[in-house]
């Protein structure tokens, strides 16, 4: 396997975990990926670790550390726009948008939709 290849499994095994709900699992693929190879979209990896570990933190019932790298998710997506990596940027957005306003609107972490988690299409 060369280099892109290994990088394009990475990528791919990333959202095969997080499509199933493995968000740590998802993480790992991903920080491998932006740890051990040059990227032109670094800071699109980066969010995409830092969206799944929003969602480690909440399963974990760290709703602070959920809104922190959620924010910080929604910062490194607003520098790109149209289809990165076949994910609709601006979709994805509106999705951080609302789990932003769940997650601020909780009182108990348990009690968040898990339904709300974006596709990643």
């Amino acid at each position: 396997m060369n280099e892109e290849e290994k990088k394009e499994k990475l990528f791919e095994d990333g959202i095969k975990f997080f499509k199933s709900k493995e968000y740590f699992e998802a993480h790992e693929s991903w920080e491998d990926l932006w740890s051990d190879y040059y990227l032109e979209d670094k800071k699109f990896i980066q969010g995409l670790i830092q969206l799944s570990v929003s969602f480690v933190h909440m399963g974990n019932g760290n709703l602070i550390g959920a809104k922190s790298l959620l924010n910080k998710a929604n910062d490194k997506f607003q520098l790109y726009n149209g289809i990165q990596r076949g994910i609709n940027i601006k979709k994805l957005l509106g999705q951080i948008k609302i789990i932003a306003q769940a997650y601020d609107d909780l009182n108990n972490p348990t009690d968040f939709d898990w339904e709300l988690v974006p596709n990643l299409e």
